[in-house]
């Protein structure tokens, strides 16, 4: 198994994007798992819950998955002098 990466950090603020076909099979399987979500939503406290265990999924994987995240503002410029 190969350690590489299915998200990168983004270029503009804090977060990850996919950049691979598996991390973005698991960006759309996770949206469409949230989507069937919100269709079925019912004034229940297991919806919140369910919602709260689907975003720490979301995290998890983008981290394990993903470059280390930090905030950036575009790309760097290294200067030398």
């Amino acid at each position: 198994m190969t350690n590489k990466l299915w998200f990168k950090r983004k270029t503009y603020g804090y977060g990850w994007i996919p950049v691979t076909w598996e991390g973005w099979a698991f960006t759309i399987a996770w949206a469409i798992a949230l989507y069937l979500l919100i269709i079925n939503i019912n004034q229940d406290w297991i919806n919140l819950v369910v919602l709260i265990v689907m975003s720490g999924i979301l995290f998890f994987v983008c981290y394990k998955k993903g470059e280390k995240p930090r905030w950036q503002w575009g790309k760097e410029n290294k200067i030398e002098k």
